[in-house]
Parts: C-alpha cells; structure tokens; sequence
C-alpha cells in the first residue's frame, strides 16, 4: 500500500513576457529612498505575503504562523515556533538589473549544529522561466540579526517574475527589497487556472524544513513551485503531535488538501489516542477537502540499529490502524500514502539519520508530487 486511493480513484535570467503574469505596480512614493536617493527600499509586505494561514489582522506580527488567539491553546513550543516564518514568501515583478534584501531577525541564533545559517536564518530568491517553472537564482547569506545583501547584480533588462523565501527557523520582523531608483516593483497578478485555495501540511521539524540548505528546499517550498499551488508550512520541530487545540486550528483554514505527516514526532500510543479524533475534527469542518496521510521517512541507520526499525514498524502499524479505522466509519476524501521510500535507501538523504538533505526533500517531494497532484487535479 504504497498509495492508497477508494477504489473510484485507483483504477535561466532571460526576460520573457509569456512567462511573465500581469503585474500591479508599487507607487515609488511608497519606498523609502536611501541618502543619495539612488536605491529604492519597499517593504515585502506591500507585495503581498504567501504562506500564510491567517490574515496579518489575526497574528501578533505579519511573519506569525498562527492566530494571536492560539496563544496558551496550543504547547509553549509550538507557541514559539509559530513566530518562525517557515514557508511564507512573496512572489513580485521587477524590471531591476540589481536586487537587494533587508531583513531583520528575531533571534541571535543564525545557525544550528546540524543546519546551515542559510537555512536557518537566510532569504531564498527563485526567477520564474520561459516555461513557468521555477529556478534558483540567489540566497541571502544572514550574518547578524539585521542584514542587507545585494542578491543580483548585472541581470540582463527586461521585466522577470521572482519568489523570495524567508528563513525556516527563525523570525522575521521587517523585510525589505531594494532596487534602482527608476526600476519598477510590482504585485504579481494570479495566473488563470492556478489555485486560490492553498494546501496545508502539517507536521514536524521536517516539515518546518530541517535540515534544508536554504528556505525554497524545504519540501513544501518544492511542492508548490511544481504543482503551481500556495502552500502553508505549519511544521514545529519536535512539536507535531496532532494535539486537539492544532486540529481544530487547522479547522479554521478552507484548503484544497490537508496533508498530515506528524509521525516523526509520535509514537505509536500517541497515533492511536489522536488521529482518529483530529481527523475527525477536519472532516466535520470541510466534509469534501482531501486528507493526505504521509508515514514517517524511515531512519537511515534502521538497517544496522533495530530500534530505529522497531520505531518505524510500530509507528506505521498504528497509523494504518487508524486510516483503516477511519474507513470503516465512513470517512470518505482520505488517502494514504507510505513513507518507506520518503529520502530514498542509501543513507544520503539525511544530514543526521533523521532530518532531509537537500537531496532528502527532492526525493520526498518526488515520492509526494504524483499522488498530491492527482487530489489536487493538477
């Protein structure tokens, strides 16, 4: 059961206007000019950010990843994580031939020991191509809690669509793009046939994207450039434990699919006691929004160190249990899909046994893409 579906279902940097959406421009008189007046500086937020579930007049900050009401409803830790903007970005248009970025952090802690501070704490920028398809073009390398970097320099003219990420494991509270005074900045416009409805996946510290080298490798941020659909990262390391206050949350949100992959972080008692219930808790929200269940990567060292076998067989044993539970009350729009071949089977897709490389992630989003892309109609 390496998908499970009802039986219904089973059987590069050059401009180009085709590629380009149309663009609302920001008025110059909106930015804040530097001293000499030859850079103009515009807040992202102006651009319209992605990634969130709440709007900014729910949160405490814009950068929030829950309501300002979730506070002491939700684990201290989730709490905290939530100020991480994992996931969130803003997509824009700009004829500039240089970029710059401004941001500044919430925490003094850049880097961990098992994750980069490009990660962790840096901003992440991708050039829309002829074709529509995404392609990396710049990091922002954070090296204090206030930083400016210029990301390109000596583009080619032309008008070009791009996606800016912000860090995964920590917090934002002001970020801003500069370009040439004289350059233009703008909204992008929604595309026809692109989804308005995001896809919500909810889970652990993978999910909030450690160990990714940058924030577009995340396999959140690789899902929706390729299925063309905005996504909410509501990932809290070592804190996706689907507790009741987390579902009847993500019961707020209207998405087009809810993929839930927590297993990481629960073993096999907790699955039991809480899925059923926090499926449920979806369901009797949005009776026709598609439920995704995801098992837990397998640890890289469970072919030497029996534990780790034991724990993915027990954790997954459970979480069938429960997706066959659930069929049998009649729940009807909810899918499974196994996880043994998540980062692969040679021991390279993760940094420390646990958490995806960059490799990792790629290989998670292509074992996810077909089934997500098929419940989203893509």
């Amino acid at each position: 059961m390496r998908f499970s579906l009802p039986p219904v279902m089973a059987s590069a940097l050059l401009a180009s206007a085709a590629a380009l959406s149309a663009a609302e421009w920001l008025d110059p008189a909106g930015a804040e000019p530097e001293a000499d007046g030859s850079v103009l500086w515009y807040d992202l937020l102006s651009l319209g950010l992605q990634g969130r579930g709440w709007d900014a007049s729910a949160t405490a900050t814009p950068y929030d990843r829950l309501p300002a009401a979730a506070e002491g409803k939700v684990p201290p830790a989730v709490w905290t994580l939530s100020h991480n903007s994992a996931g969130m970005y803003a997509d824009f248009v700009t004829d500039a031939t240089t970029l710059r970025a401004h941001w500044v952090l919430r925490s003094e802690k850049l880097s961990m020991n098992h994750m980069a501070a490009t990660g962790v704490s840096g901003v992440d920028l991708y050039v829309r191509q002829d074709d529509g398809t995404w392609r990396w073009a710049a990091v922002g390398r954070p090296e204090a809690t206030e930083n400016t970097a210029v990301l390109l320099n000596g583009v080619p003219p032309g008008e070009r669509e791009f996606r800016l990420y912000l860090p995964l494991y920590n917090g934002v509270s002001k970020v801003r793009l500069g370009i040439p005074s004289g350059s233009r900045l703008g909204r992008v416009a929604p595309r026809s046939g692109e989804p308005d409805r995001p896809v919500v996946i909810y889970g652990t510290s993978i999910t909030q994207g450690g160990c990714a080298s940058r924030p577009g490798m995340a396999h959140p941020a690789i899902l929706g450039r390729r299925l063309g659909a905005p996504v909410i990262n509501l990932g809290f390391s070592g804190s996706g434990r689907m507790e009741a206050a987390l579902g009847e949350l993500l019961a707020e949100l209207d998405p087009a699919l809810y993929v839930l992959e927590c297993l990481p972080n629960m073993g096999a008692p907790e699955i039991r006691e809480r899925v059923v219930p926090f499926v449920r808790t979806l369901r009797q929200a949005h009776p026709r929004t598609p439920v995704l269940l995801v098992e837990d990567r397998t640890y890289c060292g469970a072919f030497l160190v029996p534990s780790q076998a034991e724990r993915n067989r027990t954790s997954r044993e459970a979480y069938r249990e429960a997706y066959r539970q659930l069929q049998a009350e009649g729940v009807e729009g909810l899918y499974y899909l196994e996880g043994a071949d998540l980062i692969g089977h040679d021991g390279e897709g993760a940094v420390d046994g646990s958490h995806p490389t960059d490799l990792g992630f790629v290989r998670m989003a292509d074992v996810m893409e077909p089934p997500m892309r098929l419940l989203l109609n893509r």
